[in-house]
């Protein structure tokens, strides 16, 4: 790979992220959520009491970020924080029922977004295209250990 391939395959992440997320911004309006804020609700529909620090890790974002979106969550009704009972210094977070009523739709307009990032894509070239970029994740991932 040449270096102004590299450069481009840079680009290309960039205007794709970039573009996602204001897509996203624009249809998850209607929720109060933003491309920042909804993944936190994804994490906790599968993980309902897990810790703060735990969203962090699994989000791959700093702790004061975290705590941020956390913050302005609980103000739009969408999470509750609990103190852990085992761990006095450590917070449980949870979805509200707010939370769990439009979690369905919000699933729905990222489903809507993969159907038109993807829609001149075969099944093969989707899953060659998830294996590449998983493969780049992973080496990533290696730069920041």
């Amino acid at each position: 790979m040449q270096q102004e391939d590299i450069k481009y395959l840079l680009k290309l992440n960039s205007v794709i992220f970039r573009s996602s997320q204001v897509y996203l911004d624009k249809v998850l309006k209607e929720y109060e959520l933003s491309s920042g804020s909804y993944p936190y609700l994804l994490i906790l529909k599968d993980n309902e009491g897990i810790s703060q620090s735990k969203i962090s890790e699994e989000l791959v974002r700093d702790k004061a970020m975290t705590a941020r979106t956390i913050t302005k969550l609980i103000k739009l009704g969408y999470i509750d924080k609990r103190k852990d009972e085992s761990n006095y210094k450590s917070n449980k977070i949870y979805l509200t029922d707010k939370a769990q009523a439009v979690i369905v739709q919000v699933i729905d307009k990222i489903d809507n977004l993969i159907q038109l990032m993807t829609t001149d894509l075969s099944e093969q070239e989707k899953l060659n295209t998830l294996e590449s970029m998983n493969k780049i994740l992973n080496n990533i991932k290696k730069l920041s250990q």
